[in-house]
């Protein structure tokens, strides 16, 4: 019985001194990137199809970080809104632009009851005294 744990203390020793030794890439462990979602979409302009395609949401146990993915839709959301209500007051305003443009005929010269100094000319050349 003796023989069996001296044996089985050497296999011990042995195989922990194998791990530290041959331990692969020198027993450090490699920089994890942060699972903090660090907001890459731009606050000082508005969010381009560059930057949706650039998102890149940070993953937890068992997917993605719900409040980070909810943050990042609600902006998109607000933002989609924004623009979508900017488009219909400018095609509204073009539209009544255009319909005010159609209903006056544009007029060069408003009569003004005068005529000018020398009279109009009716033909090249031919003046009115």
């Amino acid at each position: 019985m003796f023989l069996f744990l001296v044996v089985a203390l050497v296999v011990v020793v042995g195989a922990v001194t194998l791990a530290i030794v041959g331990g692969g890439d020198g027993g450090t462990l490699r920089d994890e990137p942060s699972q903090f979602y660090a907001d890459p979409l731009p606050h000082d302009r508005p969010v381009g199809p560059a930057d949706v395609d650039a998102l890149r949401l940070p993953t937890a146990v068992r997917g993605y970080r719900m409040a980070e993915v909810d943050d990042a839709l609600n902006r998109l959301g607000a933002e989609l809104a924004e623009r979508d209500a900017r488009i219909t007051e400018l095609e509204s305003a073009l539209a009544s632009a255009d319909a005010q443009s159609r209903q006056q005929p544009f007029d060069r010269r408003p009569d003004s009851g005068f005529a000018p100094p020398g009279g109009y000319l009716d033909e090249p050349g031919e003046s009115h005294r």
